[in-house]
């Protein structure tokens, strides 16, 4: 007799549960953030990429509302058809602007734009150079494009240059492309950029730098790491997004005009979607002009993060390498990563337990992300919390 055709969904669920990797949804209510309501209680939010809080100030909400009641919530198609507004030109010229680069171009995602960038940029016969941590969509992108991928071990910048130097020695025909998060979202540290952007300029290779997590977040006015190192470089390709610390949704390339009329003419994932809404380009508006006036919020972002980073480690948590905003707490194995999840939440503070295949085998943890909108006492509340629970479950 045949399996039920559905039969192996089931059979793979259960081996997730027995590896304690299953994931489901959980309902996160709106509160007073960073606090939410979860279960009816109400919790400290340290799991929220809304880094600077902006999804919820006042001029971002109203921007989005009075925008909505004038032009839709759709834009009705892509923008080579009919979705194009002027609204779309003049968020992509704020952020070249706010880039310091001569161009960008709309996506509707952080995941579409690494995917519609890399799988553009090459193909069959090109190569690609990896970092062994890049975000999934990253990974993706390599995959789709086709072109032979190569993984260097983290922020190994020898590594790199040893694969670097082999293409070269080989004579190998086609583009080379490296690419690299810059802020690592499960580890919180940072790329070897500078050294980077220099293999890059002495092999003629294309860079594309993903600072999802750095925009808004680190460099001057939260231009990003290159902006922070004072990097350029003609062929380097930036991505960034809207739905982290600029609050809205969407993504964005910034780079040089001939890449923006590249992406346009060649990028299936710009070409065949429908344009952003007309609310959606308000919000994100609103957040960089709120950005561009009160510059000072990156430094305080990074002055909390930098304070529960370092009381945690003191606490006896092991942080990895995390420098910035996004500081893990190494559990290690996945079930008790869950069960400190877990007891966490009873304590008051949600901190998401963080498993394989998102982060590699054997070093599950709790990822926790601090907001601008933390305050020093709800930071004691966390540590007090991830002590308590941390000493009763043996991971200090």
């Amino acid at each position: 007799m045949h399996a039920q055709p559905l039969q192996f969904m089931q059979q793979h669920l259960n081996a997730l549960h027995d590896r304690h990797l299953y994931r489901q949804l959980r309902t996160v209510g709106a509160g007073a953030e960073p606090w939410v309501e979860i279960d009816g209680r109400r919790i400290l939010n340290l799991s929220s990429n809304n880094y600077l809080g902006l999804s919820i100030r006042p001029e971002v909400k109203a921007a989005a509302a009075v925008t909505a009641g004038v032009a839709g919530c759709g834009s009705g198609s892509s923008r080579l058809i009919a979705g194009n507004s002027e609204r779309h030109l003049v968020l992509e010229r704020r952020l070249a602007d706010f880039k310091h680069s001569e161009s960008a171009l709309l996506f509707n995602s952080g995941y579409s734009a690494n995917v519609g960038v890399i799988s553009s940029l090459v193909g069959a016969g090109d190569l690609i150079l990896s970092d062994q941590l890049n975000h999934a969509s990253i990974i993706d992108g390599c995959r789709l494009s086709r072109a032979q991928c190569k993984i260097f071990p983290h922020c190994d910048v020898a590594a790199l240059e040893e694969l670097l130097v082999s293409a070269a020695q080989l004579e190998h025909q086609g583009k080379i492309l490296v690419v690299t998060d810059t802020v690592f979202s499960m580890d919180g540290d940072l790329a070897p950029l500078a050294e980077i952007v220099s293999l890059c300029k002495q092999y003629n290779a294309l860079l594309v730098v993903d600072e999802a997590h750095a925009t808004g977040c680190l460099g001057p006015g939260g231009r990003g790491l290159a902006a922070q190192l004072g990097i350029e470089y003609e062929a380097m390709i930036s991505v960034g997004t809207f739905s982290k610390a600029l609050g809205s949704f969407g993504a964005f390339m910034a780079g040089p005009n001939l890449v923006r009329e590249y992406l346009i003419n060649v990028s299936r994932n710009f070409i065949f979607t429908t344009a952003l809404p007309a609310p959606v380009i308000a919000a994100s508006l609103a957040a960089l002009d709120i950005l561009q006036q009160e510059p000072h919020s990156v430094e305080h972002l990074q002055q909390l993060a930098a304070f529960f980073r370092q009381s945690l480690q003191q606490l006896g948590f092991n942080t990895l390498t995390s420098q910035t905003h996004i500081v893990p707490i190494l559990v290690a194995d996945s079930a008790l990563a869950l069960q400190m999840a877990s007891e966490l939440l009873v304590q008051g503070v949600f901190a998401v337990a963080i498993r394989p295949p998102t982060v590699p085998a054997g070093s599950a943890r709790i990822r926790t992300s601090l907001m601008a909108t933390h305050s020093r006492d709800d930071l004691l509340y966390a540590l007090d919390a991830f002590e308590r629970v941390g000493r009763r479950l043996g991971v200090i």
